[in-house]
């Protein structure tokens, strides 16, 4: 990629190197899967603890809020640990971690116990998204957006699974079961620890500097707001669509639990969709498109009903999240000695600070308008977004 601060050069890898490139892409795509599995296992979940604990919407959002701060929002701190010190420790112990906290969410017997699973479980995920997307295409010199995009597609694929298998384990083996789901984040930290190659030398030697980051501060800025207005769509969707599904149309747990699956199944089509869009057209094109786009497909699922309402949803997420493997390979060109940084910034904090913001909020507003007219108002916000991205260069 190409922007007005900078144009990066990628190096010619040996053929060895490739080779572990896509033997770590590879294990890395499949921990994502697993890591983003359990990062969407509350959405589902949520319906049971309102019933269980008898928490009211807007704890059901502080307790959505809090699993972003702990997941995302501090992304950036794991982002700099892993630029600084390079273990693949960050990347590896995440999946065990993140399982067995919030698989364990479901045997928690009081809200305050839940929060403390929660922030544990939420460690882990944040532990390793910034080392493993920056490591995700380390080595692959053809077609980075392609790869990113696969890489970022077996995450969302996990977000779409993980409503369905803890819907699915509490109506089949009940609430106390949710702990059998965290056997694959362990058996993955098994695989990581086992065969994932260490840091490469030359990236251990590097030492943080900020002023590259400092260099390119206002296309950088621009992409995490571009990334923060799409995530107050995506998070808070994903966040209450089953409680919506359940609570306003009388889906029962698993049908709206499915539905979610939808969505977030679209969502990675649209990931890899946008990825391959980027390379070919550029990442300008496909934000754009994304953004405006997005609006009209968001607003058939909440002005119509039956397959015709589904079919708006499928299409919305698909569309929505064009840019998601788009913002964090801009990100990456433009400072690709802090990748970890960066991705952090690209797919974390700026996902973080806008679930924290609106999770809660929309739990809020749901109180006194009505879940159905918070999630509705938010499908203005692309809008916004396509505004701001005319404002990235054209080349870009």
């Amino acid at each position: 990629m190409q922007s007005e601060a900078t144009v990066v050069a990628v190096p010619q890898a040996a053929p060895s190197a490739e080779r572990r490139g896509y033997l770590t892409l590879a294990l890395l795509c499949a921990a994502h899967f697993f890591i983003d599995l359990y990062s969407s296992a509350l959405a589902a979940l949520q319906p049971v603890f309102v019933t269980t604990l008898g928490i009211s919407l807007a704890q059901v959002g502080l307790l959505g809020g809090l699993l972003v701060f702990a997941s995302s929002t501090m992304q950036p701190a794991y982002g700099y640990l892993s630029d600084r010190f390079h273990s693949k420790l960050f990347t590896a112990l995440a999946p065990a971690v993140a399982g067995i906290f919030i698989s364990l969410a479901g045997l928690a017997p009081s809200y305050f116990a839940l929060l403390l699973m929660v922030i544990a479980g939420g460690s882990g995920i944040a532990s390793f998204h910034p080392q493993g997307s920056s490591r995700a295409t380390y080595g692959i010199t053809e077609n980075r957006g392609r790869w990113m995009a696969v890489f970022i597609s077996s995450g969302t694929l996990g977000l779409a699974f993980g409503p369905t298998l803890f819907s699915g384990i509490v109506s089949k083996l009940g609430t106390s079961m949710t702990w059998v789901a965290m056997i694959p984040g362990v058996l993955m930290t098994v695989l990581l620890l086992w065969l994932m190659p260490d840091a490469p030398v030359e990236t251990k030697k590097a030492r943080f500097d900020w002023e590259p980051l400092k260099a390119v501060w206002k296309p950088l800025t621009i992409l995490y707001l571009l990334v923060f207005i799409r995530s107050i769509v995506q998070i808070s969707f994903t966040q209450f669509l089953p409680l919506y599904l359940n609570k306003e149309r009388g889906m029962d747990l698993q049908s709206a639990s499915v539905g979610l699956s939808i969505y977030l199944a679209a969502g990675a089509i649209g990931g890899f969709l946008g990825g391959n869009i980027a390379d070919r057209f550029g990442g300008r094109t496909v934000i754009l498109l994304s953004m405006i786009l997005s609006v009209p497909f968001l607003a058939i699922f909440f002005l119509t009903t039956g397959m015709v309402s589904m079919i708006g949803l499928a299409l919305g997420g698909l569309i929505l999240l064009f840019t998601i493997p788009v913002n964090v390979t801009m990100g990456q060109d433009l400072a690709p000695a802090q990748s970890g940084t960066v991705s952090a910034l690209m797919m974390g904090f700026a996902w973080g600070t806008a679930g924290m913001i609106f999770i809660p909020l929309v739990g809020w507003a749901a109180d006194y308008y009505t879940l159905h007219n918070a999630l509705l108002a938010l499908v203005v916000f692309p809008l916004v977004g396509f505004a701001l991205a005319l404002k990235l260069p054209k080349h870009a």
